[in-house]
């Protein structure tokens, strides 16, 4: 018999295992819906950050809870949650049941139900044509909605019950995580996007290193102009006028030549500068 479920209704289970099943209308603009679950301990908070249970953390390390992935069925898209409610550990008395929809209000989001199957040995696991456990049409209060507390199992004694609920949070998954003990910071909320062949980002830029000159080691030169010494630097002669003087050599004058040496003779001259 399916319970057709209202808001802050709740009704017992006999099942050993549940299948959580979200499910919505596709449809052009419709965002994509996430499953996810928190798993709380007796003050109402996770444990640790393994309680979260998540796209980039599908399955709980007791393997109690874990996502089962998303399907296109007649009725539309559904993502699913499995919970074995006999492998939850005894110090777990809560486990909330969330949709989120990537920072995307759920008013964009049609038909939004949870559906509870019979997940054990004996029962029809969600599978086509078996009968549901309870059955709930969620509806956001205000539509800003980003992330929604559709239902919970929880204790009472030896046995499990399931609750609807509906909760809404307007900070999406980030703050319906906070709330409850989880730090979840942006490059976590990203790293699905990255993986699933995102553009990598490029490094970040490198700062530009001045090598400072050591004493007595000339620095290399420009492209296109002379190194710099070692010493103080040698003047180079202006267009035009003499050659710098070395010590104990007269310079010669611009356009004319150095001065006559007493002993220079011409050689003698062929015939043909003999007159006749």
């Amino acid at each position: 018999m399916t319970h057709a479920m209202l808001k802050g209704s709740n009704v017992p289970l006999e099942a050993t295992a549940v299948r959580a099943v979200l499910r919505w209308a596709p449809g052009q603009g419709a965002p994509e819906v996430d499953a996810s679950a928190l798993l709380l301990g007796p003050d109402g908070r996770v444990r640790s950050d393994e309680d979260f249970v998540f796209y980039n953390q599908p399955r709980h390390p007791s393997g109690a809870v874990r996502l089962l992935g998303k399907k296109r069925e007649p009725e539309g898209m559904t993502d699913s949650i499995q919970t074995d409610l006999a492998g939850v550990e005894g110090d777990v008395g809560r486990v909330l049941l969330v949709a989120s929809a990537d920072d995307v209000p759920f008013e964009q989001v049609r038909s939004l139900c949870i559906v509870l199957y019979d997940a054990g040995a004996g029962g029809a696991g969600g599978a086509a044509g078996g009968e549901p456990l309870a059955y709930f049409e969620i509806t956001p209060e205000t539509g800003e909605e980003t992330a929604l507390i559709c239902g919970e199992l929880y204790r009472r004694g030896d046995a499990w019950k399931f609750r609807a609920l509906g909760e809404g949070y307007s900070n999406g998954l980030k703050g319906l995580a906070n709330d409850f003990g989880i730090s979840v910071d942006d490059s976590e909320q990203g790293a699905r996007v990255e993986g699933a062949g995102g553009a990598v980002p490029l490094p970040p830029e490198q700062p530009v290193v001045v090598a400072q000159q050591s004493a007595g080691v000339p620095q290399q030169a420009a492209y296109g102009y002379p190194p710099a010494g070692p010493t103080e630097p040698v003047a180079q002669p202006a267009y035009g006028y003499p050659q710098p003087q070395t010590a104990g050599v007269p310079a010669p004058a611009y356009g004319h030549p150095a001065a006559p040496d007493p002993d220079f003779q011409l050689p003698p001259q062929g015939p043909q500068f003999i007159g006749r």
